[in-house]
C-alpha cells in the first residue's frame, strides 16, 4: 500500500499570519489584559445596585486637609510633569538647491574633459568604469569652476560655489514660510570640506543682515552625516532657548576639494560628489504646529571605534605628486555596517514595537547562553516607520542597507532615485530624498520618517521625523520639472 505522503506544512500554515498574528498580540497585550478587567469591574458595579454603590460612597469620609493635601500633589506633579518635559521641535519647512542647466554635467562630458586634463590613460579608465556603475543619471551639476580646462579651484571660485548653494537655498526657504531674517534665533551651517574665515556662518549673517545677538555655529570636518549633528544641535538650542527659530544649512563645496592627480582612491570623489544643499526652519514655538511639515521625534548619534582604520575611511590627503584631494578608503563598506549596528541597537528601543524588541531580546539571549552561531535577528524595522531616506553616497551603500533592514524597491527608492538625478550631495541628499516622496504624494499625516547618514570618522548618524499633515504635492522644488520620469530603471552598468 502506498504510503500517503505527508502535508508541506511550510505552505499550508500562512508563516506571514502567524508573524502578523504574534505580532498583534504582543503589541496590543495590555489593551487584551485591560479589557476584561475593566469589564468585571463594570459588571460586579451592575450587580451592587444604586443603594449599594451609594452607601459605599457615603463611608469614605475624607477630610479638608486629605482633600488639600491630594490637590496640591495632582497640582505639583502635573506641573513638574510639564516642566520636565522636552520642548517639541517642528520642521516648518525645508528647501532644497536646484542646479541651473548649465551646470549640468553629463558622463560623456566628465569624460571628455578627464582625457583633456588628465594624461594617465589607466586614471581616465578607471572613472569611467566608476560612472558606468555609479547610478548616476546624465543631469547631475558640478560648479562652474570644475567646467574649466583646467579646472580652476581657487578660493575665490569656492566661495562663489558657496554663495550661489547657500544664498539660493535660503532665498526659496524665506519665500514658501514667509519668514524674515530677523525672526532667526539659530543659525547653524555645516560644510565639511570648506572651511573659510570669515567662515559660511559669518557670510550667511552678513548676507541677510541677521540680528547682533544670533547664536551661530559653523561645523566643519564631519563628513556626509553632518547634517544630521547639526539637527541635534539645533534641537539642543532650541530646548534651552523657548519661543525661537532655527535654520540650519547643510552643504558641501566641491571646488576645493577637486582632485586633478590620478591615486584611484582620491578621484573616485570626482566622480560621485555633486552641487547640492538644503536649508532647514525648525522651531518650538507652539503655534507653528499646525503649519509645520513634521516633528522630531528622536535624533540617534553613534561614532564607529576609534581606531585608525575608522578614522581613515573618508580623509583629506596628499599624493606623491603633492596634490591634494579627498580619499576613500576600501574598508568604508565593512566600517559603515559595524556603525549602523550600533545605531541600529540604540534606535531600536526608541521606536521598535514590542513584539520586535521581544524578538531581538530573546534571539540575543540565545547567542549569549546557548549558541553564539545563532544568526542574529534583524529587526523589521518597516514596523516603525513608512518612509526611509538612506544617504545616497553611492550605489552599494543603497544595496547593502536595502538587504540588511530587508527593505522593498519602494522604501529605497527615493535614495536611488536622487542619486541618480542629483549624484551624491553629501549631506544634503537626506532632504533630496524627503522631497522626492512628497514630491510622489506618498506623504501622509501620522507617517514616520527614518533618515539614515554616514560619515567620516566613522559615523552613522539618524533622525526619525513624524508627518503632521499630509502634504500636497509641491509645484515647486527640485523635482519639479522631472518627478513624471521616475521612477527610472537603472542598469548595472551604463555603457557610453
Amino acid at each position: 500500500m502506498p504510503s500517503t505522503p505527508l502535508p508541506d506544512f511550510s505552505n499550508s500554515v500562512k508563516l506571514k499570519y502567524v508573524k502578523l498574528g504574534y505580532q498583534y498580540l504582543v503589541n496590543h497585550f495590555l489593551t487584551f489584559l485591560l479589557v476584561p478587567l475593566m469589564a468585571a469591574v463594570v459588571v460586579q458595579v451592575i450587580r451592587l445596585g444604586p443603594d449599594e454603590i451609594i452607601s459605599v460612597w457615603n463611608s469614605l469620609q475624607f477630610s479638608l486637609i486629605q482633600i488639600l493635601s491630594s490637590v496640591f500633589l495632582t497640582v505639583f506633579f502635573a506641573t513638574l510633569y510639564f516642566m520636565s518635559k522636552p520642548r517639541p521641535i517642528y520642521l516648518v519647512d525645508y528647501s532644497c538647491f536646484k542646479a541651473p542647466v548649465q551646470y549640468r554635467v553629463p558622463s560623456s562630458t566628465f569624460m571628455e574633459h578627464s582625457r583633456l586634463v588628465n594624461n594617465d590613460a589607466k586614471s581616465v579608465d578607471f572613472q569611467m568604469r566608476i560612472l558606468e556603475r555609479s547610478g548616476l543619471g546624465e543631469e547631475t551639476c558640478l560648479p562652474p569652476a570644475t567646467h574649466y580646462i583646467p579646472p580652476n579651484p581657487s578660493m575665490e571660485t569656492s566661495r562663489a560655489e558657496a554663495q550661489l548653494v547657500i544664498f539660493s537655498a535660503i532665498d526659496s526657504l524665506m519665500e514658501k514660510t514667509g519668514i524674515k531674517p530677523k525672526d532667526i534665533d539659530v543659525l547653524v551651517v555645516n560644510c565639511s570640506l570648506f572651511s573659510p574665515t570669515p567662515s559660511l556662518s559669518a557670510m550667511v549673517i552678513n548676507k541677510y543682515k541677521m540680528r547682533s545677538n544670533i547664536r551661530s555655529f559653523n561645523l566643519s570636518g564631519m563628513g556626509c552625516s553632518a547634517g544630521v549633528i547639526s539637527l541635534d544641535l539645533a534641537r539642543d538650542l532650541l530646548q534651552v532657548h523657548p519661543n525661537s527659530y532655527a535654520l540650519v544649512i547643510s552643504t558641501e563645496i566641491i571646488t576645493p576639494n577637486w582632485y586633478l592627480g590620478n591615486q584611484r582612491s582620491m578621484l573616485l570623489p570626482n566622480c560621485l560628489f555633486r552641487m547640492g544643499s538644503a536649508a532647514i526652519l525648525l522651531s518650538n514655538r507652539r503655534r507653528e504646529s499646525k503649519r509645520s511639515k513634521y516633528r522630531l521625534l528622536h535624533v540617534v548619534r553613534t561614532h564607529k571605534g576609534g581606531d585608525d582604520k575608522a578614522y581613515r575611511c573618508v580623509y583629506e590627503e596628499e599624493d606623491p605628486q603633492g596634490k591634494v584631494g579627498i580619499s576613500l578608503s576600501k574598508d568604508l563598506m565593512a566600517i559603515a555596517g559595524e556603525a549602523l549596528k550600533a545605531n541600529i541597537t540604540t534606535m531600536g528601543p526608541l521606536v521598535l514595537p514590542a513584539s520586535e524588541q521581544l524578538l531581538f531580546l530573546f534571539t540575543l539571549i540565545g547567542r549569549k547562553i546557548f549558541n553564539p552561531k545563532w544568526k542574529p535577528y534583524i529587526p523589521d524595522f518597516k514596523q516603525a516607520f513608512e518612509h526611509f531616506c538612506i544617504h545616497a553616497g553611492g550605489r552599494a551603500v543603497i544595496d547593502e542597507l536595502e538587504k540588511n533592514l530587508q527593505l522593498s524597491k519602494q522604501h529605497v527608492e527615493a535614495s536611488r532615485m536622487t542619486l541618480h538625478r542629483f549624484g551624491n550631495t553629501s549631506s544634503s541628499s537626506l532632504w533630496y530624498e524627503l522631497s522626492y516622496i512628497e514630491a510622489k504624494g506618498r506623504m501622509k499625516k501620522g507617517d514616520r520618517v527614518w533618515q539614515i547618514a554616514f560619515g567620516s570618522g566613522f559615523k552613522c548618524n539618524s533622525a526619525v521625523w513624524k508627518c503632521n499633515r499630509t502634504i500636497r504635492t509641491p509645484t515647486d522644488g527640485p523635482w519639479s520639472d522631472c518627478i513624471h520620469k521616475y521612477p527610472v530603471h537603472i542598469p548595472e552598468v551604463v555603457k557610453f
